[in-house]
């Protein structure tokens, strides 16, 4: 997934490489789940992993937004069932998994670049990014019924997808393909598996040149009206506004449309 003259690094206390870091000097972080023999599956190796890579990315400022994609042929299979059955594990403790936004505190967006298997954790992980591009051989699915767990994590599906088909994937567990994602709003971009990751990149790219407070804003805003009625969203997106407007790119934005040049965004 690197460019050729940009090869990932190690995420450091991650057990071995099982999750890679590559922080490119266009803002975006690529964070690639390296299990493809496990089907990326989220094990103990892999969460670490991802628990340092988030990190990483949040304290960067020079990292404005992250993909998440997998190695080989699937992005995620799902939780460890071999880890379920030796620990005997009933409820996963909530903070096992590094989910953007929930267990993991992330102020910049993300992006899911799925190709191939995004089964039950693998889903999860997808879901929780911001934003989510498939290639078309990408299947999604919420396979806990088929094994005999549950999916908690799955109720902010109400807000991305109807009710119905919400209740659908849920109850049978049967997958979906990119195309059928697509329609539901669940995935943003369906691409051919060569151009997956180029897809990502841009989108990516279209998000990074924007001044970081703007997005960070927009981004608030949007989480703010999902989790509330219309009147307290509006309150509470124009105070998560004022400290955009007041910054000098809220400044620096108009100055360089009237002189007809690029903005240079300080995220002051």
């Amino acid at each position: 997934m690197s460019t050729p003259d940009q090869q990932p690094a190690t995420v450091p206390g991650a057990a071995e490489d099982a999750v890679l870091f590559e922080a490119r000097p266009d803002g975006i972080a690529i964070i690639t789940l390296n299990r493809p023999e496990r089907r990326n599956c989220l094990g103990a190796d892999v969460r670490a992993g991802l628990f340092t890579a988030w990190d990483r990315f949040e304290r960067d400022p020079a990292l404005r937004v992250a993909i998440l994609t997998g190695a080989g042929k699937a992005f995620c299979a799902g939780g460890d069932l071999r880890e379920m059955v030796e620990t005997g594990m009933t409820v996963p403790p909530r903070e096992m998994f590094p989910l953007p936004y929930d267990t993991i505190e992330l102020s910049k967006p993300t992006i899911a670049a799925v190709d191939g298997a995004a089964y039950a954790g693998g889903w999860m992980i997808a879901q929780a990014c911001d934003l989510c591009v498939a290639a078309t051989t990408a299947r999604f699915a919420v396979t806990e019924v088929k094994v005999g767990r549950s999916s908690p994590w799955a109720a902010p599906l109400i807000h991305m997808i109807p009710q119905r088909v919400m209740m659908e994937l849920l109850l049978t567990g049967d997958p979906i393909d990119a195309r059928r994602a697509y329609e539901i709003g669940l995935v943003n971009r369906v691409t051919e598996p060569g151009l997956l990751m180029s897809t990502a990149l841009e989108l990516a790219g279209r998000i990074a040149a924007g001044a970081p407070l703007s997005v960070a804003a927009a981004r608030q805003t949007v989480m703010l009206a999902t989790g509330m009625g219309r009147s307290a969203a509006l309150q509470a997106a124009r105070h998560a506004s004022t400290h955009c407007y007041r910054s000098d790119d809220a400044q620096e934005g108009p100055r360089a449309f009237a002189a007809g040049r690029s903005p240079r965004w300080t995220g002051r």
